[in-house]
């Protein structure tokens, strides 16, 4: 192993060093950031002004800012222009209180078409805090492979050209953390960046961002899957991101109050060891357990949505996969994390592909690698979702959109729109789990169906519409994407307020913004407009602060306090949003409140919101959702859930299903559905401060203190 790592390490070539003064951090900040161009190899320090703590505090707000300044409207994603920016922020690298490891990496889609952020655990983002650096922002793109290299206890940043190492993430890291590690112990202080083969065929790449398990003696990753930034990543010719700082401790982010911080740690980790077993047992199933209950409250996407359960759905909930996890206490993936929900399979088989018999570890699978991959494309095998879950790791994919679209490509499939002379042979019915495999595999190598597959559920309807005669509006209604992303994984059909959720969300319909299915469809706690128009502001603003600060949102509401469903408002978990509150002041200093939380949100929300428009998008119509999110698209889909549609259509449409046909009841239900829908947008751009085209209004601007010249220069040609 050290023979072949000096080989490739001698193969490098030096195209820039720059040297850089070592400082500390203080009250979570550094207060500078790193700006590198690999058009021309700049490297450079910027200062990070009071104005941007106070208005963007950091992590995604500090991404936003710095991508809205380096992009014009015209600017595409594979423009050299075009930046990714990682930042944790403030709270990231505490290491008393669980889930402060998070980074966000922010740049323009390849899906989307306009920007996009995605967090991701790992020890990337706080080791650059660390080495010095609040953020990471780099434009431009490299002639040929590169890896970039900080080096954060000996003040130094080098450019590499590195033609030799894998691309493949299980391999690369693995020799980059063993190339940059001085010795068995220093590989803790190592974290790579990087991405895989398919991230250069596909536009769904995702990034890796790994840590080194010292008791397992093996490299881990954790993903930053949405929005195809792995693709800009590889298309900027970056092999990988490696940052090196020895020497992180209790006090490395310097805190302006640690008695506070540890008083805070110490409560919440009680809580997860007292409460985490009778709740959800995080600490040894992660976020599998869900399957389960997404299936008994008929949640759980399967065949692209259709359905919300399947009679198998049992091989592949948490009972099965507590087989296969090995568990530790040590699972999270940042210093400090007793929720610990960070599963590996440590040893697999590999059957397929290159790699096909190597034993190899799996990060997860998470829930939504299990429904996407799994349950929505009818596989219900455990071992076929580990072996796709490695391979969409390795080659760079992000799980979930490769389980929407494939979803998508089987009903496709079964509904006559391709055939085997398309697919070059693949039969992709539901069920089909060597099809899919295979599909995946074409995606790695660039070859065959999986080159259309991998443009996204976007693409492939206009390329099945105009290639091959398909419906559009069929398409449109069973393409399960909003505004070019594909859908996480649940079934929103019965829940108004998650319709919302997805579809009104900045990026896309990812569930980090909003999830509200079980406050409306199961406990009924918004049953008017401006209920759910209030949880739609809410929410999501305050889990965009989380993507602000450096936090996992998992210890937030995946474990409560024992008296929380007494408390006035449970679904917020009152008494960790106090929490948060003062962990937030102790790292900084600044004192704030509840409300001011929201209001560090807003602002950054609404700003995303603007830079919407700057790249042509963000409008009521490009709110809108696919049918099948609000209701039955087919006849079979009514039919297996027929007395619950008879039922709404009898007490809350005020129409007689009796002796009707089913395409006429699908009829009258949709006309319902989508008037309700737009009703629920009309409540929320009035809630959110925005006019009736979603547009957020020169006042809304004015009064969280972002109307600079250039947003109200965008917002003015839109009112």
């Amino acid at each position: 192993m050290k023979e072949s790592i000096e080989k490739l390490k001698k193969a490098h070539k030096l195209l820039k060093t720059f040297e850089y003064e070592l400082k500390e951090v203080n009250r979570g900040y550094t207060d500078r950031t790193l700006y590198i161009n690999l058009s021309d190899n700049t490297i450079k320090s910027k200062p990070v002004t009071q104005e941007m703590k106070d208005k963007f505090i950091g992590g995604r707000g500090f991404g936003l800012w710095y991508l809205w300044n380096a992009v014009t409207g015209n600017t595409k994603w594979n423009n050299p222009e075009n930046e990714i920016i990682i930042s944790t922020g403030p709270i990231g690298g505490t290491t008393q209180y669980p889930g402060a490891g998070k980074s966000l990496v922010v740049s323009l889609s390849p899906t989307t078409g306009t920007v996009v952020d995605s967090n991701v655990g790992g020890y990337f983002g706080p080791l650059l805090k660390f080495a010095g650096w609040d953020a990471i922002e780099i434009q431009g793109k490299a002639e040929k492979d590169v890896i970039v290299f900080i080096d954060g206890n000996n003040g130094k940043v080098t450019i590499e050209e590195a033609p030799e190492e894998a691309v493949d993430t299980h391999i690369l890291i693995e020799q980059l953390t063993e190339m940059y590690a001085d010795s068995e112990e220093d590989k803790r202080n190592i974290s790579v960046v990087s991405s895989g083969r398919a991230a250069e065929h596909t536009l769904i790449g995702m990034l890796n961002f790994s840590f080194y398990d010292p008791r397992r003696k093996f490299v881990r990753i954790k993903q930053a899957g949405r929005g195809g930034i792995g693709t800009v990543f590889r298309d900027k010719k970056i092999k990988a991101l490696v940052v090196k700082y020895a020497g992180v401790k209790g006090d490395t982010n310097k805190p302006a109050d640690k008695d506070t911080i540890n008083k805070l740690g110490i409560k919440m980790h009680k809580e997860i060891h007292d409460l985490d077993d009778m709740q959800n047992s995080m600490r040894k199933t992660g976020t599998s357990y869900l399957v389960k209950i997404m299936n008994d409250y008929d949640l759980l996407p399967t065949h692209n949505f259709k359905f919300g359960s399947h009679p198998e759905a049992e091989k592949i909930s948490s009972a099965e996969w507590k087989k296969w996890f090995t568990v530790t206490k040590t699972d999270g993936c940042w210093y400090g994390c007793t929720l610990a929900c960070a599963k590996t399979v440590d040893v697999y088989e590999l059957k397929t592909g290159p790699y096909k018999g190597q034993k190899v570890c799996v990060d997860g699978p998470e829930y939504e690698t299990i429904a996407g991959v799994g349950s929505n494309c009818g596989i219900f095998d455990p071992e076929y979702i580990l072996e796709c879950n490695f391979y969409c790791d390795t080659y760079g994919i992000d799980t979930i959109s490769f389980g929407t679209l494939t979803a998508f490509v089987m009903e496709c499939y079964e509904n006559g729109i391709i055939n085997k002379e398309i697919t070059g042979g693949l039969e992709l019915n539901f069920g089909n789990k060597e099809a899919a495999m295979e599909l995946l595999h074409q995606m790695g190598r660039g070859e065959g169906f999986g080159l259309i597959a991998g443009q996204g559920v976007r693409r492939m309807k206009k390329i099945f519409a105009e290639e091959y005669g398909a419906d559009p509006d069929f398409l449109q209604d069973i393409g399960m994407e909003a505004k070019g992303m594909e859908y996480s994984e649940y079934l929103p059909k019965e829940s108004l307020a998650q319709q919302g959720g997805y579809g009104l969300t900045n990026k896309g319909p990812q569930h980090d913004e909003a999830w509200l299915i079980f406050m409306d469809m199961v406990n009924n706690q918004l049953p008017t407009f401006e209920d759910k128009a209030e949880a739609l502001h809410y929410f999501p603003m305050f889990r965009t602060w989380f993507g602000l600060n450096g936090l996992c949102k998992l210890p937030w509401n995946d474990i409560v306090p024992e008296d929380n469903a007494r408390t006035d408002e449970p679904a917020k978990v009152p008494e960790h949003v106090q929490n948060y509150v003062d962990l937030f002041s102790a790292v900084t200093g600044k004192k704030i409140t509840k409300e001011e939380l929201i209001l560090q949100s807003e602002r950054v929300y609404n700003f995303q919101r603007v830079f919407n428009l700057k790249m042509g998008f963000g409008t009521r119509e490009h709110d809108r959702i696919p049918y099948r999110s609000a209701g039955p698209v087919t006849v079979e889909e009514y039919e297996s859930r027929a007395d619950r549609y008879d039922k709404q259509l009898k007490e809350l449409v005020g129409f007689d299903p009796e002796g009707k046909s089913t395409e006429e009841k699908v009829k009258v239900l949709r006309k319902y559905r989508e008037e309700q829908y737009q009703k629920l947008c009309d409540a929320v751009y009035k809630r959110r401060g925005w006019n009736e085209n979603g547009i957020p209004t020169l006042e809304t601007l004015k009064r969280l203190g972002i109307d600079y010249p250039d947003v109200v220069e965008v917002v003015k040609k839109h009112l």
